[in-house]
C-alpha cells in the first residue's frame, strides 16, 4: 500500500517543491521510492480484466503510468495550478503530442516566428507534410497577431520569453484573439520556468516544458511535460494519443526530476540574481552591441515581460561586435563557462545559435527571427557571478 500525506492543500511553494505528491511504501522510505518497472502483476485474470476495462484503477503499464512518474507528475501540477500532468520523455515530446494529439488535416496553426529550431521545424516542415497549415508572425506583433488568426486557427502556439533571442509575447492578448476564433493556445514556458510565469492564469490553454533545463537543471537526464486544466483536450485527445504513440518518460528520469524539484526555487533565485548582474554588467561593453534580458530597462519587451514575469529569467543573449568571427573568438577564449547548446544547468553554458540550435534555417529565416550570427546565448549557472565576470570579461578582450 501505498501512502500520501493530507495537508499538502495548505503547504507553500517551497515546502511543496520538496515533500508534494510523495507516496511512500510499506517500507516508509525517506526520498521517493524509484518504481523500475515496465508492467505489474495481478491477483486473477478477472482483476487484469478490470484494470484493462477501466474498472479497477491501477497500474497496468509503465507506457501508461508508474508511481515514480506519477509523483513527479502530481508535484509538478502543484507547481504549476494545473489539474493534469504528464510526464514524457523529452521538451520536444511533449511539444508536438500537445499539437499532433487534436489537430487534423486542413487544421490552421498560427505560431510565433521567434521559436526554438526543433520547434519551428514542427511548426514549418513537420505538420504541413500531414496537411495542417501553418502560418508564422512577429510574436510581438498583435497585428499580424489579429490578422492571421482571423483567417481561422485551430491552435496558437509560442514560446514567451524566445529562445534564444528572449522576445517577449503579450499572452494575455493574444490568448483572447485564440480563444475568440475557437483556437487552443499552447506556450513554452521553459524560459521562465513554472515558478516565473505562470501560462495557464494568462490565458493558455496548455503548457509545455522540457524538464530537461532547469526542473532537472544539473545536466543528468531528459524529460518534459505537458500541463492543463481542459478535461476533454486530455481525455480526448492527449491521452489516447500519449498511450498509443508511446513517448513515454522513464521511471529513473522522473526520479531525477523530482529531486530537482526539491531544489528548483533555490536554483532558479541564484540563477536570475547572476543572470541580472551579468546582463547589467555587459550592458554598456565596447565590443558588446546589444544585450537581450527582460529584466533590463533596455529590453524592448521589459515593461510586459516584468507584468508577465516575477524575474528577469535565466538567460542573457549578447550582440557581439564584428558577427560570427567575433562571437566565435569570444565563446573560444572562455575558461570556465563551457561551450554547449544546453540551458537551465547548475553550469553557465553558452552557444551561438546561428550555427548550433538554428543552423538548419537559411540566413533570411534566422534573421527573420532575429538570430544574426553575431548573436550568443548565454545560460547563466551557479557560479559565483564574478568568477563569470572576469570570465567573460578576459574572453572579451580577445575579441
Amino acid at each position: 500500500m501505498i501512502e500520501r500525506a493530507k495537508d499538502e492543500h495548505n503547504w507553500r511553494r517551497a515546502t511543496s517543491l520538496v515533500r508534494g505528491a510523495t507516496r511512500r511504501s510499506g517500507f516508509m522510505e525517506t526520498s521517493e521510492a524509484l518504481f523500475m518497472t515496465s508492467g505489474y502483476v495481478y491477483d486473477s485474470a478477472e482483476a487484469a480484466e478490470r484494470a484493462f476495462t477501466g474498472e479497477d484503477k491501477r497500474y497496468v503499464y509503465s507506457r501508461y503510468a508508474n508511481p515514480t512518474v506519477s509523483m513527479f507528475e502530481e508535484r509538478l501540477a502543484g507547481l504549476e495550478g494545473a489539474g493534469i500532468c504528464h510526464a514524457v520523455a523529452s521538451g520536444m515530446a511533449a511539444v508536438f503530442a500537445s499539437l499532433a494529439c487534436f489537430l487534423k488535416a486542413g487544421d490552421r496553426v498560427v505560431g510565433s516566428r521567434a521559436l526554438f529550431g526543433s520547434c519551428h521545424y514542427i511548426l514549418n516542415d513537420l505538420l504541413p507534410n500531414y496537411g495542417i497549415e501553418t502560418e508564422l508572425v512577429d510574436g510581438t506583433d498583435l497585428d499580424q497577431w489579429r490578422a492571421a488568426i482571423g483567417r481561422g486557427a485551430q491552435a496558437v502556439f509560442l514560446e514567451t520569453p524566445s529562445n534564444p533571442g528572449l522576445q517577449v509575447i503579450d499572452l494575455p492578448a493574444v490568448a483572447e484573439m485564440a480563444h475568440a476564433a475557437g483556437a487552443r493556445v499552447i506556450v513554452d514556458n521553459v524560459f521562465a520556468t513554472p515558478l516565473l510565469q505562470r501560462p495557464l492564469e494568462l490565458g493558455a490553454d496548455v503548457v509545455v516544458y522540457s524538464a530537461t533545463k532547469h526542473i532537472d537543471g544539473q545536466g543528468r537526464g531528459l524529460g518534459g511535460a505537458m500541463l492543463t486544466n481542459d478535461a476533454a483536450y486530455d481525455e480526448d485527445c492527449f491521452v489516447p494519443f500519449f498511450r498509443h504513440t508511446g513517448p513515454a518518460l522513464s521511471p529513473f528520469n522522473a526520479w531525477l526530476l523530482l529531486k530537482g524539484l526539491e531544489t528548483l526555487a533555490v536554483r532558479v533565485d541564484r540563477h536570475c540574481s547572476n543572470a541580472r548582474a551579468i546582463a547589467e554588467a555587459f550592458q554598456d561593453h565596447a565590443k558588446i552591441k546589444r544585450v537581450l534580458y527582460p529584466g533590463l530597462p533596455s529590453h524592448p519587451q521589459h515593461e510586459l515581460a516584468m507584468a508577465q514575469m516575477s524575474d528577469g529569467g535565466t538567460v542573457v543573449a549578447f550582440d557581439i561586435d564584428g558577427g560570427k568571427e567575433a562571437a566565435f573568438r569570444l565563446l573560444n577564449g572562455l575558461k570556465l563557462i563551457d561551450i554547449s547548446s544546453n540551458l537551465g544547468d547548475a553550469k553557465s553554458l553558452i552557444t551561438h545559435p546561428a550555427t548550433t540550435t538554428h543552423q538548419r534555417l537559411s540566413p533570411e529565416e534566422r534573421a527573420a527571427m532575429g538570430v544574426g550570427d553575431d548573436l550568443v546565448r548565454l545560460s547563466v549557472g551557479l557560479e559565483d557571478v564574478d568568477d563569470l565576470k572576469e570570465d567573460l570579461a578576459a574572453a572579451l578582450d580577445g575579441v
